[in-house]
Formats: C-alpha cells, structure tokens, sequence
C-alpha cells in the first residue's frame, strides 16, 4: 500500500509530473552552474584575499586540477545516490534528503571569509555540493523516464530533450549573472544567490510529490539484478561505450577552466557588449537552446534520408565533431602566444562546434543509458553515465597535475608572524650561489626577494619594458634577441616567453641548467591596461535607475587589505609593468600546446570508438504500466 502511484498510467499524453521534475532542474542548474562558472576565477584572483591579510594566488593550472577534481567528485557521487534510491529509500526520498545537503554546501560557500579559514569553507562547501549534486544526479534523470510505460514512450524523447532545455535555460540565466555578482558585489552574493535557488528547487520537487510516479526500492531484487548475468553484461557493454564518451568530457569541461583563462587574453567585445571571462560560458546553453530542436527536427532526418542514424552513430560522430572545437581553440591560443589579442569571436565559434557534438554525444547518451538499462537498474547505469564525465574530468585534473613544476616556497616552512626565511637550493647548502630568499608576512603570503640571478633578470626585464614602451611587447624570437648577451651566473643564456599581449616571462634555467624544473627564477611581468565596461548586466542596472557600485568588490577588498602600487625594482613605471619574481612554480605544457594535446587525444578515442559503434547490439528495457484507475489526481493511495 502506498499513497503515491507507484506505475506509469497507460496514456498517449505527457505525464503529469514532468513540469515539476522540469521546474525543478532549471533552478537546481541555475544553482551549480552559476557557482561553478566563476569557481576557477574565484580561485585564482579572490580566494586569497578573503583573510585578514593577503595570501598566496594559486596558480591557473592548480585551479584547473581542482575545479576538475571538484567535477569529478560531483559525478562520482551519482554511484551513492544510485544504490541509495534503487536499493533503499527510493528516488523521490533520496532526492529530497540529498538536496538538503546540497542547500547546505551552498550556505558554506556564501560564507567563506566570515569567519576562519575561507579554503576550508571552501573545501566543505565544495564536498557538500559533491555529495548533494552529484547524489540526485542518477536519481533526478531516471525518475523522468519513470514517469513513461509503453503507451507514451514515444514522448520519452521530447521529455528528455525538455529536460536538457530546463538544464541550459537555467545555465544561461546563472553563467551571465553571477560573474557579474562576483566582480561587482563579490563572493558572498555571487555564491548565496546560488544557493537561495537550489532551496526554491527543492521547494518545487517537494511541491509535485503527488503528481509523481514513485517507483518503489527494489531492496534485495535490486542486488540480484544488479549481479545478474543480465545485469552484468548490461553493465559491462555500456561501461565500454562510457570510456569512450569519457574523453568527450575532459574536453568540454574546460569550458570551465582553460577556456575562461583564455578569454581573459581576448577581446572580448561582441554583440555590443563586454562579456566577463566567465560569462562566455553562456553562449554554450544558448545554442543547446536553438540546437535541440535544430537538430531533432531538421539534421536528423536529413541525414536518416543518407543513412539510418543510430544512437551509436550520433555518438560517434559527435566525437569526430568534437575534435574540431578544440581545434578552433587551439589556433586562437597560437595569436595569443604571439602576443595578439584574437576576437573572442573565436571562442562563439568554438562554442557552435562543441554545442553541437554535446547535442550528438550528452544527450543521446542521457536517453540511451535508460533505454539501455534492465529496470531495477536505471538509477545505477545513468550513474554509470554520469561516470563517464567524472573519469573525463579525472583525466583533465590529472594532466593539469602533472603539467606543475613545484615551486621552491613548497620547500620552506613559513615563520610564526612572517619574515624572511633561506632556502639552500639544489646542494643543499646555505651561503651558497643557489640560494633563494623567500619574505613572508604574518597570513603565511610568500614573496621571493634574492636568488643569485635576480640582477641579470632585472636587466632583462629593464631592457624589454623599454622596447615595451615603444609599442607592443616583443615576441618571443624578438625577446630573445634583444636579451640574448645576457648570462645567469652558472654562464646559460636567459629565456624570454611572450605568453600573451600583455604578460612576459623572463626565466633563468637556476643550478640544474635544466628547463622547467623547481630550480628555474625569473620574474613574470604584466602589462597593465583598463579593461573597457558595458557589460550587459551593468546597462540593465543602470536602465532601472539602480546605482552601480563605484569601484569593483576586488579593488575595494585590496584597498581594505592595504595592497597598494609600489616603484618596480627596474625603475619601471608601477602603473605600467608588473613584476612577480618567481623560484618554480611554472608550468611544462603551456600555451597552444596544452591545447592541441587535448585535440589529438580526442581524435584518437573518437577514432577507436568506430569499432565500438560497429560490434555494439542494443536492448531496450522500460518500465511496465499500470491501469489508469490506480489512483485519482491527488495521488491518494494505491491498491
């Protein structure tokens, strides 16, 4: 006996609960996008200045190994929640009581820098939303399929497709308001706002519980399906095809990371507008939102009058088309390391690209992993899917580990209260030509101040932000020359890198003669210049007669924290030229090479999965109906 449906009805129309399920994702995508798309800026330019004093900015690719990290948790997560709604409390509880956790990291978020230390806050909030996101995932996806039997199953698609709309619709609105929140009104807001949506989320879901098929724990039946040969060999033919669909992620989740780094080295006017790094992102759920139904109604019956387009084959083919987005980025990152500034015209067309390879490989692999699934087993093959991006997010987090050179201040223990501290070098001996001099102030924030070829990179950077001034920053074989008399004091020539219009390094290769290892110094030196306003939500605000705040919340919060301009050691203009002296803490693939790595490991896993598509043999497994008197409208109990 149960006071909910526990079966589909046996109607040819859209069932019932489905706009609450739909209502439900679009404010719950609002939530998780909105916070994950300014995560990796927040890291890298804000988390630490949320103390008392100034701490140590973690570098791109450190923020680009966790955020990965973060989005793999959150789509390894889904295996909990699958055993949790399939074997025990059912999908609807589990829903519930996960989003609770979910609202919970959210709050953590919005507090950071309130009280104690703001990356732990950080760290909780970041593991809350794992458990609370990732755990409704399966759950969320395989409670709309069971909302259909047989007789309505040809609406399984439009469902699904409506689904994936309320998912981008919900993107777009977040991914272009809280950059804006975070530059404007900071982390707190840009963070709670989030959060206030996944409560009304969860508010909504709790609202449609009498409109819902709830299909009940399979308890004990769920196990023995599960270690069934049926189930197993289900299991294992569909873990095959999300290995490969794995490699899809590690591309389009840095969409998130890499590509925002990009934009910032872009111009980034467009449509009249000056988009924020961050809000680039946008463009994605845009073109989903044109791309559905482009493609259900247009592309795919076009090209089923050439061949019959099964779900492998539109896999397939979106891998190959993947391929070609990052492509595009890549070649645009080619102009920046020559030190142009490309549109970021080059990233819409990208976004196209990848838009449309997710429509051929996300979407249809969301649908085919239900079909594909015996039925005590939905939750726990879309949680199989969901797999799949957490693994291509793992590899992406991987890489961008490996790719670090530590640096030297990882070495040295900071002293109680701050001041400077020697580290010996490669012999391991003070008072020698290896050593590096790191100055610490009392919230553990480091500064390397001596290393034995600090003149002669002094020098170089003298001699380059002269030729600087003279008009654009040299490129690197120009670089090169103009600093190529000059020797470290182990008797190597200097390195010059243009990394982008506005940035430069200048590097000695330290006691090892060796590249990119730990024992590297240098400065990198930044090129300063005002970036233009006019953003989108900046005219909105005006146009209401609201007041904008006066100075961005980063400017306001480096006033409070006492971060002023001071002279360049080089005699530099302070307004101009940054300088950072660094000892390690590079990176070994950088630039266009970081990408067209990811290309071409695409295009070999788009390659090798030709052969899975060719062998692969479907069987479609969807829940049984019910008789259409089981309950009335309000869902009272069932016989």
């Amino acid at each position: 006996m149960s006071k909910y449906r526990t079966s589909p009805l046996a109607t040819e129309k859209m069932p019932p609960g489905i706009p609450y399920i739909i209502g439900n994702e679009a404010a719950e995508r609002f939530s998780f996008y909105g916070m994950k798309a300014i995560l990796a800026i927040f890291m890298v330019n804000y988390l630490h200045l949320m103390g008392n004093s100034a701490g140590n900015a973690m570098s791109e690719a450190a923020a680009a190994e966790k955020v990965h990290l973060f989005v793999t948790a959150v789509y390894l997560t889904p295996f909990l929640g699958a055993l949790l709604c399939d074997a025990f409390l059912g999908k609807y509880r589990t829903i519930i009581y996960l989003s609770l956790v979910y609202c919970a990291g959210h709050v953590a978020l919005a507090l950071m820098g309130i009280a104690g230390d703001a990356s732990y806050w950080l760290l909780g909030g970041l593991m809350l939303i794992a458990l609370g996101s990732g755990g409704i995932k399966p759950c969320v996806s395989a409670h709309v399929g069971d909302q259909f039997g047989k007789t309505n199953s040809h609406l399984l698609t439009r469902a699904f497709n409506f689904f994936y709309f309320s998912i981008n619709f919900g993107a777009f609105l977040s991914t272009m308001l809280t950059p804006w929140l975070l530059q404007w009104y900071g982390p707190h807001w840009a963070f709670g706002i989030p959060g206030v949506l996944m409560a009304l989320a969860t508010l909504l879901f709790w609202m449609g519980r009498k409109k819902f098929v709830h299909i009940p724990a399979r308890g004990g039946p769920f196990f023995r399906e599960l270690f069934s040969r049926e189930g197993l060999i289900a299991f294992g033919k569909l873990a095959i095809i999300f290995f490969f669909v794995a490699f899809f992620w590690t591309l389009f989740d840095q969409t998130a990371t890499s590509w925002v780094f990009q934009a910032k080295d872009m111009d980034r006017q467009w449509l009249g507008f000056e988009w924020l790094p961050s809000q680039i992102q946008a463009i994605n759920p845009i073109f989903i939102l044109i791309f559905i139904p482009l493609f259900t109604f247009i592309v795919y019956p076009a090209i089923n009058k050439v061949f019959k387009l099964t779900p492998m084959r539109k896999i397939a083919i979106g891998l190959f088309v993947m391929v070609g987005g990052f492509a595009i980025i890549a070649l645009a990152q080619e102009r920046i390391d020559a030190g142009g500034r490309p549109s970021i015209s080059w990233q819409v067309l990208a976004y196209v690209v990848l838009t449309a390879a997710e429509v051929m490989v996300s979407i249809v692999a969301l649908e085919f992993s239900y079909t594909q699934a015996p039925k005590a087993m939905k939750s726990v093959i879309l949680a199989l899917f969901l797999g799949s991006v957490s693994l291509g997010n793992f590899i992406t987090a991987a890489v961008n580990h490996f790719i670090q050179v530590p640096s030297v201040v990882s070495l040295v223990q900071a002293p109680a209260g701050g001041g400077d501290v020697i580290n010996p070098g490669l012999d391991g001996k003070t008072g020698t030509l290896d050593d590096i001099t790191f100055s610490f102030n009392k919230n553990g924030k480091s500064t390397v101040v001596g290393f034995a070829a600090l003149a002669v990179i002094t020098e170089a950077n003298g001699i380059l932000t002269k030729s600087a001034a003279a008009g654009n920053l040299p490129n690197t074989g120009e670089g090169q020359k103009l600093i190529s008399e000059l020797r470290d004091p182990w008797g190597q020539a200097l390195r010059y890198k243009l990394r982008s219009s506005t940035q430069f390094r200048v590097s000695s290769d330290g006691a090892d003669m060796t590249e990119k290892t730990m024992w590297d110094v240098g400065a990198t030196v930044d090129l300063k210049i005002d970036e233009k306003n006019g953003s989108l939500f900046d005219i909105f605000v005006g146009s209401v007669g609201i007041a904008m705040p006066e100075k961005a919340w980063l400017e306001n919060r480096k006033e409070k924290l006492g971060i002023s301009s001071k002279p360049n050691s080089d005699g530099t203009e302070p307004d101009r030229f940054g300088i950072t002296f660094f000892a390690g803490g590079q990176t070994k693939l950088e630039g266009a090479g970081y990408f067209w790595f990811f290309t071409w490991l695409m295009l070999g896993a788009a390659g090798c999965f030709l052969l899975v598509a060719k062998f692969y043999k479907p069987r479609t497994y969807l829940q049984d109906e019910g008789p259409e008197d089981d309950t009335d409208k309000e869902g009272e109990s069932v016989a």
